[in-house]
């Protein structure tokens, strides 16, 4: 045993929906050649059945990658059906399942609609958790996840071992304000999705918030819990991007200047 903090582990992986146009084949060929990790793959397009989701297991490992997770479009809340979603992750392969904190923002979600919420992501954690998948929510606006506060307010309610939360710089926010959030959540963080926009939704090289990325990086190493951070979008959805962005991705999950 040592007494100096070892650097967490940072996985670079990548969404299947920055590839949403091309196929499993073709969203694995890409990951591979960009020398990523891990791929969390979508319910939208690439895992919508078992065949597919199983397809994009057995294209994934067969490339040396791992599958980092399930993009499940799942509003917790909404007391869905959720055996069919844990029936593509194990298919997938996937250790855990990316759902939505329900369907309104924070500011206006009635205390009902936190209450479902709440109830029913401890209904699914605690399906998932009876076969070994974890449950993350997706960090976003337009739900209960997002801030800061209201994302740990929901976590402390949820109160379960299986749920953790995804980060992501808001869209509008400064570096230093994103940094800022990502310190609030950073006990509850499992992963992390990667990309630079401005604040009207444009999208930008990687390296176009070069300092942000590098920052969350050190943040995220000095947490001493390995972690997943994928790309998730990528200027004009273009294959070529995705290469240029992982180069850079690669600089800073391996603390290179």
């Amino acid at each position: 045993m040592t007494n100096h903090p070892t650097p967490a582990d940072l996985t670079p992986g990548i969404c299947s929906v920055t590839l949403r146009s091309l196929g499993i084949d073709e969203v694995v060929r890409i990951s591979s050649e960009a020398g990523l990790a891990g791929i969390e793959w979508g319910t939208d397009v690439h895992a919508n059945d078992v065949d597919s989701a199983a397809h994009a297991k057995d294209a994934t490992e067969a490339a040396g990658m791992t599958v980092l997770s399930l993009g499940s479009y799942y509003r917790c809340g909404a007391f869905g059906d959720f055996e069919p979603i844990l029936d593509l992750a194990n298919a997938a392969g996937a250790p855990r399942v990316r759902v939505w904190a329900g369907e309104l923002g924070s500011a206006g979600a009635s205390q009902e609609h936190w209450d479902s919420v709440v109830k029913d992501t401890r209904r699914i954690a605690d399906l998932a958790a009876e076969q070994g998948v974890a449950i993350a929510f997706e960090y976003h606006g337009n739900t209960l996840t997002d801030s800061p506060a209201t994302t740990l307010e929901l976590l402390d309610r949820v109160n379960h071992p299986n749920v953790g939360t995804y980060w992501q710089p808001a869209v509008g926010l400064s570096d230093e304000q994103a940094l800022a959030s990502l310190h609030e959540v950073l006990p509850h963080v499992v992963g992390v999705h990667c990309f630079s926009w401005g604040p009207a939704a444009e999208r930008f090289p990687l390296r176009n918030r070069s300092l942000l990325w590098q920052s969350v990086a050190d943040v995220l190493r000095g947490n001493e819990k390995a972690l997943d951070i994928m790309l998730e979008f990528v200027e004009d959805d273009l294959p070529g991007n995705v290469l240029s962005d992982a180069a850079f991705l690669h600089t800073i999950t391996l603390g290179e200047d």
